[in-house]
């Protein structure tokens, strides 16, 4: 009599354990969406910061004029930004929809996020190394600093660089959220502990 009683209440608890894991992962699920949507939209702020700066740095004296449109890692990194903060965008509003994440969706995160995470990536190591030549120079080539002439150039195309790689760590940290969401779709390989693999032995 008891194992029966037992086992209808187990059954009857059954459906309320089902729904409170179902609530859970519903919360769980909606947590994660509200921390990808926020990701996504804090590159579009820091993206066009960088633009702008990036865009009105010029500066003329009695040594010259220089401007960002003078070097090509610096104009890479103008329309690096610009894509990113679109795509960020766009990525941020699909993210923020309610909809089931299907297979070719997770897919397409997953591509577009780490191709933007190494598109933004060398964008900023590429803007470090020509910042870094404008603050030392390179002696090798005679190469001298122009930072020291060009001070207020240099200041601002290093802010700007900065706030790139503040959005490479974003990047960096949804390209892991949508490999996550993608890789935790497949299910993880069976073990079957009975079957050995059979090797072929050559002799020789």
């Amino acid at each position: 009599m008891m194992d029966k009683r037992d086992k209808v209440g187990a059954a009857a608890s059954s459906p309320m354990e089902m729904g409170s894991r179902d609530g859970d992962d519903s919360s769980s699920s909606s947590s994660m969406r509200t921390v990808e949507t926020f990701l996504r939209l804090l590159p579009v702020a820091l993206c066009v910061v960088a633009l702008v700066v990036m865009l009105k740095n010029s500066q003329t004296n009695d040594f010259g004029s220089v401007s960002y449109s003078d070097l090509g890692a610096f104009k890479y990194l103008v329309h690096a930004n610009g894509i990113c903060a679109g795509y960020s965008l766009l990525s941020a509003i699909f993210a923020a929809m309610p909809r089931p994440s299907t297979m070719s969706r997770a897919w397409t995160f997953f591509f577009l996020d780490q191709v933007l995470t190494y598109m933004m990536l060398a964008a900023g190591a590429v803007s470090t190394e020509v910042l870094y030549l404008a603050y030392d120079g390179d002696v090798a080539v005679a190469w001298s600093a122009a930072c020291g002439s060009f001070g207020g150039f240099c200041h601002k195309a290093t802010a700007s660089v900065a706030m790139t790689f503040v959005v490479v760590t974003c990047c960096a940290a949804l390209s892991l959220l949508s490999s996550y969401r993608l890789f935790s779709k497949y299910d993880a390989p069976i073990d079957y502990p009975g079957k050995t693999i059979e090797i072929a032995a050559f002799q020789g």
